[in-house]
């Protein structure tokens, strides 16, 4: 979501902050701005346009500056307006700016700060949380900023990633983080904050990940970091090579469109180094906890949700055990029981999913201690966080709406399935051989899907004039409908809804009309001819059916029933294929209605508040 660069130097640090923000553009966002220490004095520049029409205001503005702090901001308090962007300032008694914040998160108590603030004579220039906060950092500062900043936080209920620098302090940046990824970069003669070490690719490879409470002071050639109860804390420097958002796009009109066509790529490296299946693939302690759990637990957002569902029929028909998967956001808000041999499994393409994180503390703290994430950045806190992992190799994921990352976490979602099967003796060496084999095949598979972009283009011709659109699917494909929906509707804005096929007469099937497409997974399997019954619903009612059919079924085009065929049915991992033409029907309808198909309104790639 949100982005933050900060950086004390011996140079002009402007230009390490605007590279910074447009490395985190992919994230999301409505507002950015960079301030500086001038001249004894604090400047700013604000926008509602993007980094690039901010750095062309900057350079007609001559700013620059040894001491900053940048931010992309994507709105929770207070609509997309140069007033609510940040960094917010702080006066003193004469009104000259005396404290610069930046923040990403959601402070829950702000309602209450803020009242006490303008009693003491404060007034707010933006709807958002963070201001308060620079005006409690501001009303705090006794001449020391690094203090000032841990009397702040103590009194600060939410998630944040805070990043500050004061007039008084011309070389110092401190910064604090609680639920909200916040970094340090390691430099000579500077160091730096920020939000991703993605920000930091080209300026410095070595990386301190701060923990929760944690609060830091940034010199030029000094660097002090204290825990939760303010004591010296020692955190490893990393070596990091984070890959650039500044990719070469070649001959794909857009990032959404390469990683479309990088996952035969991106699955064929996630497997790269299975031979065989074990619990070592999730890690040392693997044979431990996965010796010791009889129920698994899903803990996911959004595509990775889905990602869950579908491994849920994988899990309980493989491995005979049972699965819940729980909406993150939701989970920690209900009462639920707890089983302490449970295995607690977190799915985030980041690793930072505010949710998500949280929804894993709160398992832990309910007892559920055998923990394993599903994710593709190594040095995420999902990752730090649990016992097991699966690193999947998706590579850098920069269009909001997920794909590769979405099917290599099926690819590790599956080898977990077949991983409990064979730990619990539920696994035959020749049906492992045989699954092996389907796994190592997929990325043909999916090239062979691929091949089929030209017929997809022409449906999305026609679903351009479309406002709405219904998604059916059976079994373990009625998470793929799901993901398509949310495909559909994320980057193209129509409005479209999944069901499970057998629904439809149970409410849905009061909206289908020949202006309605449904857009229906088929694929060659047990449940096909229930599905072919729930499609002459739709026939029956004058809908207009979109099929995507499996080689060798017996579904055929007609009037009213458009059909694409599969290459090939795939029996387990029939999901992994199925998604791919949705997307690329997602993808080449928002194309041609004119959407920002990699930066999608009112959305943001990673999600780090709640």
């Amino acid at each position: 979501m949100c982005g933050i660069v900060g950086a004390v130097a011996k140079r002009d640090i402007v230009p390490v902050l605007i590279e910074g923000l447009k490395r985190l553009e992919y994230r999301g966002y409505d507002s950015c701005g960079v301030a500086v220490h001038l001249d004894g004095e604090l400047r700013r520049t604000r926008s509602t346009s993007r980094v690039a029409e901010l750095e062309a205001q900057i350079a007609s503005e001559t700013l620059g500056g040894y001491t900053g702090i940048a931010h992309t901001r994507w709105a929770t308090h207070g609509v997309p307006a140069t007033n609510n962007a940040h960094p917010h300032f702080s006066p003193d008694r004469n009104g000259r700016a005396h404290v610069a914040l930046v923040h990403n998160g959601i402070i829950e108590n702000h309602e209450e700060l803020r009242a006490e603030l303008q009693a003491a004579g404060y007034e707010f220039e933006s709807q958002t949380d963070t201001e308060v906060i620079a005006h409690l950092l501001n009303h705090l500062y006794d001449g020391d900023l690094f203090a000032a900043m841990q009397q702040t936080v103590k009194r600060l209920q939410g998630a944040y990633a805070i990043a500050a620098f004061c007039r008084d302090e011309p070389h110092r940046v401190v910064g604090a983080r609680h639920g909200s990824p916040l970094i340090v970069g390691v430099g000579e003669n500077e160091n730096f904050l920020a939000s991703d070490a993605m920000a930091l690719t080209g300026t410095t490879s070595n990386i301190i990940y701060l923990e929760d409470g944690d609060v830091v002071d940034l010199q030029i050639d000094r660097i002090w970091i204290v825990d939760v109860d303010g004591q010296p804390a020692d955190r490893p420097v990393r070596s990091v090579v984070a890959h650039t958002t500044a990719a070469d796009l070649g001959p794909y009109r857009h990032y959404m469109q390469k990683e479309i066509f990088e996952q035969p790529r991106a699955i064929g490296d996630t497997l790269l180094d299975v031979e065989t299946v074990g619990p070592e693939l999730f890690g040392a302690e693997g044979a431990d906890v996965f010796g010791d759990i009889d129920s698994v637990l899903i803990l996911a957002c959004g595509t990775s949700y889905y990602a869950g569902l579908t491994s849920k029929y994988w899990i309980e028909a493989i491995a005979q055990v049972p699965v819940a998967v729980e909406i993150a956001s939701e989970y920690r808000y209900r009462t639920s029981v707890p089983n302490p041999r449970t295995l607690v499994v977190t799915i985030s393409q980041s690793g930072e999913t505010a949710d998500t994180l949280a929804a894993l503390k709160h398992a832990q703290k309910q007892g559920m201690k055998q923990t394993l994430t599903i994710c593709n950045v190594a040095t995420s806190a999902m990752v730090r966080e649990c016992k097991l992992a699966f690193l999947t190799r998706a590579g850098v994921e920069i269009g909001v709406a997920s794909t590769k990352a979405f099917t290599t976490q099926l690819v590790g979602l599956f080898l977990l399935a077949m991983t409990l099967a064979k730990t619990k003796g539920r696994l035959p060496e020749e049906q492992e051989a045989d699954l092996i084999r389907s796994l190592r095949h997929l990325p043909v598979a999916i090239q062979a899907v691929l091949a089929l972009e030209p017929q997809i283009i022409s449906w999305a011709e026609e679903f351009v004039r479309k406002e709405d659109a219904l998604f059916l699917g059976r079994g373990m494909h009625y998470p793929i409908a799901l993901e398509g929906a949310l495909k559909l509707k994320e980057i193209s804005y129509i409005h479209a809804e999944a069901y499970p096929a057998g629904e439809l007469k149970h409410g849905p099937l009061a909206l289908v009309t020949d202006q309605m497409p449904v857009i229906t997974v088929a694929p060659q399997d047990a449940l096909l001819k229930k599905l072919q019954s729930n499609m002459q619903e739709v026939r029956a009612r004058g809908g207009q059916l979109y099929v995507f059919a499996d080689a060798g079924s017996n579904i055929r085009s007609e009037p009213g029933v458009h059909v694409i065929r599969m290459p090939e049915h795939y029996g387990w991992l029939s999901p992994i294929l199925h998604v791919v033409p949705m997307q690329l029907l997602a993808y080449h309808t928002a194309c041609a209605r004119g959407t920002d198909v990699d930066k999608p309104r009112n959305l943001a790639k990673s999600v780090t508040v709640e």
